[in-house]
């Protein structure tokens, strides 16, 4: 009998995000909750995998797509990412959506910020923002996104409108964050978004640090992972999905 009330109370968790604080989000078993391309997911060895190769490759950035929303809240998991050899010294790049819209529901394309991970040194635990104003901040970066846009002059003496973006301070040297990262292993990712508040969190460590006070930072919005399109194939895989809702 105790087993069974601690079963009917884990799947009332599951499926009733008031009924607890923490709401996993993978059940570690296989996709219910989630949709996309299932050439490309699938679960393996007990986590949601996304898996591409040179002769099988998407024809741009897709997306599994959990099929609930979020506006304020606390996100953690686990991640892992590989080349196309099960390493980390080629192609691998994905992240995380969220406050995100579908907008080629075809092919499971969303748009909207994206905490990013890859294979390589530069790109993980930025914020930017997918089919929209690109990176929002830089990997030690404290921001605040302000209304309007500003003019730059490119490499070209090209005059292009960028977003009003003032890094007003730092939250840790790039190359530090980046040693703390497990190369093709486990991490950690937290995501924590309270209204136009965003933070990054990996391996315990602060990446980002985001004030968004603009209009159209959205406040609400769909959780999804991303499979990028590449030169060569990828793995990458999640896990221990929790969902806190904040207040």
């Amino acid at each position: 009998m105790k087993q069974s009330l601690a079963c009917l109370i884990a799947l009332a968790t599951f499926l009733d995000p008031g009924f607890a604080e923490d709401k996993p989000l993978f059940n570690g078993k296989d996709l219910s909750g989630w949709s996309g391309l299932e050439e490309f997911w699938s679960v393996q060895d007990g986590a949601i995998t996304g898996h591409t190769t040179t002769e099988q490759m998407v024809t741009e950035n897709t997306f599994l797509i959990w099929e609930g929303e979020a506006s304020d809240f606390e996100l953690t998991l686990k991640y892992k990412i590989t080349d196309s050899e099960g390493k980390s010294e080629g192609f691998g790049n994905s992240g995380i959506q969220y406050r995100s819209k579908v907008v080629k529901p075809e092919y499971f394309v969303v748009s909207g910020y994206q905490a990013d991970f890859e294979t390589t040194k530069t790109y993980s635990g930025i914020l930017y923002e997918e089919k929209g104003r690109g990176i929002l901040a830089q990997r030690g970066q404290k921001v605040v996104i302000h209304e309007g846009e500003s003019e730059v002059t490119d490499a070209k003496g090209k005059v292009k409108k960028v977003p009003n973006i003032e890094v007003t301070g730092s939250v840790g040297v790039s190359e530090e964050i980046q040693a703390g990262i497990h190369p093709a292993e486990w991490n950690d990712y937290k995501i924590v978004a309270k209204g136009g508040h965003l933070q990054h969190y990996i391996n315990g460590q602060l990446t980002v640090d985001v004030t968004d006070e603009t209009a159209v930072g959205a406040k609400s919005g769909l959780i999804a992972l991303q499979l990028h399109k590449g030169p060569t194939g990828m793995t990458v895989q999640f896990k221990d999905m929790i969902l806190k809702e904040l207040k």
